[in-house]
């Protein structure tokens, strides 16, 4: 069975970075368990996943734009990214950072619902 492009594609990706996306995917899944304990070397080391997924994405975009199907490539590109998303669902994480400002307590009023 013949396999999409954007699949082929995402495969490679993770056969030709094998070593990087081992080392990225215990971070990424501790991450998800342990946020603040974990997102400066997710930070960190995801700036370089994202760097390589942004590269194959460039590649298979160009690719279609080459062949005459360029009105494709934001579709195929959300169909790439989606794939990534499935394997690392905070990938959209990387690089943001949380400021420790004065922490407010959040607090619901009360809402008297009797009538008279």
């Amino acid at each position: 069975m013949a396999s999409t492009k954007y699949k082929e594609y995402f495969q490679k990706m993770l056969e030709e970075n094998k070593e990087l996306f081992d080392v990225f995917r215990p971070i990424h899944d501790n991450f998800a368990l342990n946020t603040e304990n974990w997102r400066s070397r997710f930070n960190q080391e995801g700036e370089k996943v994202v760097e390589v997924i942004h590269d194959y994405e460039n590649r298979l975009c160009m690719h279609s734009e080459k062949s005459g199907y360029g009105q494709y490539s934001a579709s195929l590109s959300e169909k790439f990214w989606n794939e990534v998303r499935k394997l690392l669902p905070l990938i959209d994480q990387v690089g943001i950072k949380i400021e420790n400002s004065s922490q407010s307590t959040f607090s619901i009023k009360k809402i008297n619902l009797e009538t008279n």
